[in-house]
Protein backbone atom coordinates (compact mmCIF):
# COMPACT_ATOMS: atom_id res chain seq x y z
CA UNK A 1 0.00 0.00 0.00
CA UNK A 2 2.84 2.36 0.71
CA UNK A 3 4.12 1.85 -2.82
CA UNK A 4 0.70 2.92 -4.24
CA UNK A 5 0.61 6.19 -2.35
CA UNK A 6 3.39 8.00 -4.22
CA UNK A 7 1.95 6.87 -7.58
CA UNK A 8 -1.49 8.31 -6.79
CA UNK A 9 0.07 11.48 -5.48
CA UNK A 10 2.09 11.74 -8.65
CA UNK A 11 -1.01 11.21 -10.74
CA UNK A 12 -2.98 13.87 -8.87
CA UNK A 13 -0.08 16.31 -9.13
CA UNK A 14 0.23 15.81 -12.86
CA UNK A 15 -3.52 16.16 -13.29
CA UNK A 16 -3.64 19.38 -11.28
CA UNK A 17 -0.68 20.71 -13.22
CA UNK A 18 -2.42 19.88 -16.49
CA UNK A 19 -5.63 21.51 -15.31
CA UNK A 20 -3.79 24.66 -14.30
CA UNK A 21 -1.92 24.76 -17.59
CA UNK A 22 -5.11 24.42 -19.63
CA UNK A 23 -6.79 27.05 -17.47
CA UNK A 24 -3.92 29.47 -18.04
CA UNK A 25 -3.96 28.74 -21.76
CA UNK A 26 -7.70 29.33 -21.91
CA UNK A 27 -7.39 32.63 -20.05
CA UNK A 28 -4.65 33.88 -22.35
CA UNK A 29 -6.62 32.78 -25.41
CA UNK A 30 -9.68 34.67 -24.19
CA UNK A 31 -7.59 37.78 -23.57
CA UNK A 32 -6.13 37.61 -27.07
CA UNK A 33 -9.58 37.19 -28.60
CA UNK A 34 -10.91 40.16 -26.63
CA UNK A 35 -8.01 42.33 -27.80
CA UNK A 36 -8.57 41.32 -31.40
CA UNK A 37 -12.30 41.98 -31.10
CA UNK A 38 -11.62 45.45 -29.71
CA UNK A 39 -9.30 46.24 -32.61
CA UNK A 40 -11.91 45.11 -35.11
CA UNK A 41 -14.62 47.08 -33.31
CA UNK A 42 -12.50 50.22 -33.47
CA UNK A 43 -12.03 49.80 -37.19
CA UNK A 44 -15.67 49.01 -37.90
CA UNK A 45 -17.39 51.43 -35.50
CA UNK A 46 -16.60 54.71 -37.32
CA UNK A 47 -17.83 53.28 -40.61
CA UNK A 48 -21.07 52.12 -39.03
CA UNK A 49 -21.69 55.51 -37.44
CA UNK A 50 -21.30 57.21 -40.79
CA UNK A 51 -23.65 54.75 -42.51
CA UNK A 52 -26.52 54.95 -39.98
CA UNK A 53 -28.49 57.63 -41.83
CA UNK A 54 -28.13 55.97 -45.18
CA UNK A 55 -29.04 52.55 -43.84
CA UNK A 56 -32.49 53.73 -42.80
CA UNK A 57 -33.14 55.08 -46.27
CA UNK A 58 -31.78 51.94 -47.84
CA UNK A 59 -33.98 49.81 -45.60
CA UNK A 60 -37.04 51.78 -46.65
CA UNK A 61 -36.15 51.46 -50.32
CA UNK A 62 -35.51 47.75 -49.93
CA UNK A 63 -38.85 47.30 -48.21
CA UNK A 64 -40.60 49.15 -51.03
CA UNK A 65 -38.84 47.06 -53.64
CA UNK A 66 -39.64 43.81 -51.93
CA UNK A 67 -43.30 44.76 -51.54
CA UNK A 68 -43.46 45.74 -55.20
CA UNK A 69 -41.89 42.44 -56.21
CA UNK A 70 -44.32 40.54 -54.03
CA UNK A 71 -47.24 42.43 -55.57
CA UNK A 72 -45.99 41.66 -59.07
CA UNK A 73 -45.65 38.00 -58.22
CA UNK A 74 -49.17 37.79 -56.85
CA UNK A 75 -50.54 39.55 -59.91
CA UNK A 76 -48.70 37.13 -62.18
CA UNK A 77 -49.96 34.13 -60.23
CA UNK A 78 -53.50 35.43 -60.31
CA UNK A 79 -53.26 36.01 -64.05
CA UNK A 80 -51.96 32.48 -64.60
CA UNK A 81 -54.76 30.99 -62.51
CA UNK A 82 -57.35 33.05 -64.34
CA UNK A 83 -55.93 31.95 -67.67
CA UNK A 84 -56.14 28.32 -66.61
CA UNK A 85 -59.67 28.65 -65.28
CA UNK A 86 -61.05 30.69 -68.18
CA UNK A 87 -61.63 27.76 -70.58
CA UNK A 88 -63.30 25.75 -67.83
CA UNK A 89 -65.63 28.62 -66.98
CA UNK A 90 -66.48 29.14 -70.63
CA UNK A 91 -67.31 25.45 -70.99
CA UNK A 92 -69.57 25.62 -67.96
CA UNK A 93 -71.38 28.64 -69.33
CA UNK A 94 -71.97 26.88 -72.64
CA UNK A 95 -73.43 23.87 -70.84
CA UNK A 96 -75.77 26.09 -68.85
CA UNK A 97 -76.83 27.95 -71.96
CA UNK A 98 -77.75 24.65 -73.69
CA UNK A 99 -80.03 23.64 -70.82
Amino acid sequence: MDDDKPVTEQATETMTAAVEATKDAAVTAVQKVKKAAKKVAKKVAPKKAAKKKTTKKKAKKAAKKSSKKAAKKTVKKAAKKAAKKAPKKAAKKKKKAKR
